[in-house]
This record gives structure tokens, C-alpha cells and sequence, in this order.
């Protein structure tokens, strides 16, 4: 059965139950010598992704200021420029950039840097509102996170945004602004059929918060574009992998993920989806306020992923035969051996 709208979270904002993440679509940016983008990308052939999703039924569209150090948010202002009204534009706050030289400088956690970023991602984006600002530090601690949110509240009253969240995949930080910020609507948290977030998903229910999913499709492992033997870029973040990012090292993928993907394959492709549009559907069986973001930067991609809209949530047979396949690796995943990346380093700053 199709799925193609969300309400975000208790906002009461109508979204569709499919966003475009548009990190990729910054292009290059990095931290000292690290890279944090995707590599070089063609702004034209983004815009027109963007346009194109908007055609084909998606509305949400999730960037950050940092993106590009601010590329990323021009590009997506001047693919909504006439259709403004038609999109939802989240973004997010909290990492310091200089934009001439396209690289991340820090954090700032300040109330009145939030009040800065906010004045000027409305510039880049060429809007006169914001409809979800994310905070971007997802390890702040509470206090300094909670002493936002009087300024997130007046910047409602005003006018500014509509509605905020916290990106992180701390539990006790999606909780706490669940519970004290009124106007907090979205917690976005990794989710995939790779690795599952259950103490979120129930945080997000408690609180009546939209669950944004980043890394819906693994970063692409979930394409099936990638294998053993694959080698990304020294441009892109994935070929010169920092310690957070899970799912590549080396500049290939991590065996680890390729063999849960192995696993769970035939299971999400067994009704002719193909595996990245399993992987959505999966998302969507898994609860009701889940709202993947999968990263798009063309015109095929966008495509591919809006198709899924139409197949909807995995049938519940096809849903539990996946989690039977993924048992094993989930349990294997607890060994040592399986989770060379944790504990997290604290460096690189910069996370998605």
C-alpha cells in the first residue's frame, strides 16, 4: 500500500513520507585535510533533482549550513526559487565555517550564534522562514542544549521557523528536548535497516516527534552500487573516512556491512523493489514516524527513491522475513571484532 505523507511530528506540518538529504549536493568542503562532502558535484544537474523530486511528490528537503560551508543551502535557494510554497525546508545550526575557503572551523553553541545562523541560512536559502531548524551538535550536553531553546521559541514567535528539532543519536538528548521544548517537532537519528534505533523510535513516540532518518540507505551500500572491491574517492568523505562514519574505511567498504547487505538482499528485493526502494520500505514498516532522507544529487537517483513512495511499507511477511535474515549479523554485531569504530573519536568535529 503506498505511503506518501507525514505529519512532522506535533508541529501538525503535512510532509512527504520521503525527504531529499542534501548533504551530497554542497560539493566539496572538508576540515584541515579531512573531506566532508562528496566530491565535486554539478550544481545544474542538482537543481534539477531537486525540481524533479518536487515533481514527483517530495516535499522535504534536508540540508545544513555547513553543507559545502554553505554552498548547499544556495544551491537548494535557487532550485525552490518560484516553488517555495510547494517545499519544506529543514536545516540545520551549530558548526562554524568560512565560506571563501569552504572549510569547517569548529562549534558554537551561543544563543546569540543561533540567532546569526538563522539570519543568514535565510539569505543563502532566499526564504523568509525556516520550516524545521535542526540543532546540529548531537553530542551537546543538555543544560547548554536546553538553554537554546528560549531563543528557538522566540524565533517561532517571530516568525522565523515554523518548527525545530535536535540532530543526534543520543537517546538522552532527543528525550530531554522532547520534554522541555514546546516547540520541538523532529528528532533526526540514523535509521536503516542496517542498524536499527529502537530507544529513539520510542522517545519519538512518547514525545509525538517525527523521526528524520539519516543514512537510510547506508551512505549507498543499500543501492547496490558497491562491493568488495569498489574504491571511493580521496574527495569524497567516504574514501577518506573519519572514525564516525561507520560504513566505509579505507576508502571501501567495510566487510562488516557488506555482509548484512548480502543477508538481507533477497528479503527486501523479494516483490521486484530494488534494493535501495526495500530498504525504504522497510523504514516505513518499522513505524509510523519514521521520515527517510536519503541522499540524492541526480536525477536518477531522485527517481528511483520517489518510486518507492508508491510500493509503500514492506508487506508484513516481507518485514519479518528480513528481520529473521539480519538475526544473526545483528547478534555477530556485538563482538569486538565487528565494531572496529567504536568508541567514537572525538575528531574530526564535523558530523552529518
Amino acid at each position: 500500500m503506498a505511503v506518501t505523507t507525514r505529519v512532522l511530528g506535533r508541529s501538525g506540518i503535512e510532509v512527504s513520507a520521503l525527504g531529499m538529504g542534501c548533504w551530497a549536493i554542497g560539493g566539496p568542503w572538508a576540515e584541515g585535510t579531512q573531506p566532508l562532502g562528496w566530491g565535486a558535484v554539478d550544481d545544474d544537474e542538482s537543481v534539477r533533482a531537486v525540481r524533479r523530486a518536487l515533481d514527483l511528490g517530495i516535499t522535504l528537503f534536508d540540508t545544513a549550513d555547513t553543507y559545502g560551508a554553505g554552498h548547499g543551502e544556495r544551491v537548494l535557494g535557487r532550485a525552490l526559487a518560484g516553488r517555495r510554497d510547494d517545499a519544506v525546508i529543514a536545516t540545520k545550526w551549530g558548526y562554524t565555517f568560512d565560506e571563501a575557503s569552504r572549510q569547517a572551523t569548529g562549534e558554537d553553541a551561543s544563543p546569540g550564534y543561533l540567532r546569526s545562523a538563522v539570519t543568514a541560512s535565510l539569505r543563502r536559502l532566499g526564504t523568509d522562514r525556516i520550516d524545521l531548524y535542526q540543532l546540529h551538535l548531537a553530542d551537546l550536553s543538555v543544560p547548554r542544549a536546553q538553554a537554546l531553546i528560549g531563543t528557538c521559541e522566540e524565533l517561532v514567535a517571530e516568525g522565523l521557523i515554523r518548527a525545530y528539532g535536535w540532530s543526534t543519536d543520543r537517546t538522552d538528548r532527543a528525550a530531554a528536548f522532547g520534554h522541555a521544548a514546546a516547540g520541538a517537532t523532529a528528532v533526526q537519528h540514523a535509521l536503516s535497516v542496517l542498524r536499527d534505533a529502537p530507544e529513539l523510535l520510542a522517545v519519538c513516540e512518547k514525545y509525538d516527534l517525527a523521526s528524520v532518518n539519516r543514512g537510510p540507505l547506508g551512505m549507498g551500500l543499500l543501492t547496490g552500487k558497491y562491493s568488495a572491491g569498489s574504491t571511493l574517492p580521496r574527495d569524497d568523505v567516504r574514501g577518506l573516512a573519519p572514525g564516525w562514519l561507520e560504513w566505509f574505511r579505507g576508502g571501501r567498504p567495510a566487510p562488516e556491512w557488506l555482509r548484512r547487505v548480502g543477508a538481507v538482499r533477497a528479503a527486501l528485493t523479494a516483490d521486484g523493489r530494488t534494493l535501495a526502494q526495500g530498504a525504504l520500505g522497510w523504514i516505513w514498516a518499522r513505524n509510523g514516524r519514521t521520515i527517510p532522507i536519503p541522499g540524492c544529487r541526480t536525477v536518477a537517483q531522485v527517481e528511483e527513491n520517489a518510486a518507492a513512495l508508491h510500493r509503500g511499507p514492506l508487506p508484513a511477511d516481507q518485514f519479518v522475513e528480513v528481520e529473521r535474515q539480519l538475526a544473526a549479523v545483528r547478534t555477530a554485531a556485538l563482538r569486538d571484532a565487528d565494531r572496529p569504530h567504536w568508541p567514537r573519536p572525538t575528531h574530526p568535529t564535523v558530523h552529518p
